[in-house]
């Protein structure tokens, strides 16, 4: 048997290798023993799939645990096919209700149910309590497990509850509030219960309750979790029972989720879904070809225009000199403008009925950044060329400017009023649009200006 010396992390990572690549499950062990939790997530997500599984049946069965459940819902897909059946269980077992549901979202549904009917009948409960939401509702990203208390019970009493329900529990430190029928009424927290005095009621104590329904979208609840600044959101259904709680951390996650996936579209991408290196080259090809045909076909529409004006560009070929600047200078504008408004309607702050109010703002936006663009581009091609070429480079700049920041701050509430993810609406479709418009403002106004 191979022997390493384990010193650093880098260390742990060659050792790793050298033991995957020698089948060494000895060295395997032992690159991994020293490292923490976060550190043996980092060398397990920068593994293939098989070579992950192999890893991972190297941990202790406390580690094991822990690791999966920090483990993205992809990976742990993955994980499941590299796996016994018993290890399956055990560690499908130990995760939260939540958590199962968003592996449950990436395995194979005959798989899914096989492990679904393994679970106890609690957990099984509790399981399908959160998968009996729609996508994208925050009931389906809530944790069905917490402690409540009640207005008459008192701090000795609620201390009790909260201790008999520690290990079950997602979170403790705020606690709902419910009357005889689950309806939410308040929300303590564990600090003001441990403060007061045993004999103290809860209803003395008690704050009123943020709370949000279990049917919204969830990137929504995520937002005022966090913007609330509280730690535990309460979820209700229609009747504003209880039925389930959103933690801050769950709450960070999804918001950060969400901006990874509207950073991805407004690239031209789809999100991957799980760390670079641990997604397959097919998946990542197939994440960007959709986009890259899409706007493929799209700037046929710029050839076709450049087509269009031909003539225009055989009487002055100096003008072609400007087209990539123009058609840069319109797309970045847009795509500055698109940016923004998907970035402000991710935080509330604009809403599908600010439309005029955003249009407004943008088309003055665009006119002062045309303006001072035109006025530079007039002066350096009025130097370089011709007074005439100078002011056609200057209008242009300025119409185009103008067009491009409107249309880039309408088209992401264009897509927020038809339920479309922002983003899709926004840059890729941004470009290809405003290059096209742009060479029209162009050659028309080189035409009217030059006499062609």
């Amino acid at each position: 048997m191979i022997k390493y010396p384990v010193q650093t992390f880098a260390d742990s990572a060659e050792l790793l290798g050298k033991g995957l690549a020698n089948q060494d499950l000895a060295a395997v062990s032992q690159a991994l023993h020293p490292l923490n939790v976060n550190e043996t997530l980092e060398q397990l997500e920068r593994l293939n799939t098989i070579d992950r599984a192999v890893s991972y049946r190297t941990l202790p069965k406390d580690r094991a645990m822990e690791v999966f459940e920090r483990l993205d819902a992809g990976l742990q897909a993955d994980l499941v096919e590299g796996l016994q059946d018993v290890e399956v269980a055990e560690v499908f077992a130990e995760l939260s209700p939540d958590d199962r549901v968003a592996l449950l979202d990436e395995l194979p549904a005959s798989v899914a149910q096989r492990l679904i009917s393994g679970l106890s009948d609690k957990d099984r409960a509790l399981t399908s309590t959160v998968l009996g939401y729609p996508q994208g509702a925050v009931g389906r990203y809530m944790s069905p497990e917490f402690v409540t208390t009640h207005p008459q019970l008192s701090v000795r009493q609620t201390l009790a509850r909260v201790k008999s329900q520690l290990d079950d529990a997602e979170s403790v430190y705020t606690i709902p509030v419910t009357d005889a029928g689950r309806h939410l009424v308040g929300v303590v927290s564990l600090r003001d219960v441990l403060r007061a005095d045993d004999a103290v009621l809860i209803a003395d104590i008690m704050k009123r309750p943020l709370s949000f329904p279990a049917t919204e979208d969830v990137e929504e609840a995520a937002r005022y979790c966090a913007d609330a600044k509280v730690l535990v959101l309460p979820i209700v259904d229609a009747e504003d029972r209880i039925v389930g709680i959103l933690t801050v951390d769950d709450a960070l996650q999804i918001l950060e989720d969400a901006e990874s996936e509207d950073a991805a579209r407004a690239g031209g991408t789809e999100p991957l879904r799980r760390p670079y290196l641990a997604t397959p080259v097919s998946s990542i090809v197939r994440a960007r070809v959709v986009w890259l045909l899409v706007l493929a076909l799209g700037a046929t529409l710029t050839v076709q225009v450049i087509g269009a004006f031909e003539a225009t560009l055989e009487q002055q070929v100096v003008l072609s000199l400007f087209i990539p600047l123009l058609i840069g200078t319109g797309g970045n504008t847009g795509n500055q403008a698109a940016t923004t408004i998907t970035r402000a309607l991710a935080l509330g702050d604009v809403r599908p009925s600010d439309v005029f109010k955003v249009f407004a703002r943008e088309v003055r936006v665009g006119a002062f950044l045309g303006l001072l663009l035109g006025t530079l581009g007039f002066v350096i091609a009025s130097i370089f060329f011709t007074v005439p070429i100078g002011w056609v480079i200057g209008l242009t700049l300025l119409g185009v400017c103008t067009m491009a920041a409107s249309i880039g701050g309408l088209m992401p509430l264009l897509g927020k009023a038809v339920r479309a993810d922002p983003a899709v609406f926004s840059n890729p479709f941004i470009s290809t649009f405003v290059d096209a418009t742009g060479l029209i403002i162009y050659f028309l106004i080189a035409t009217s200006i030059l006499g062609l």
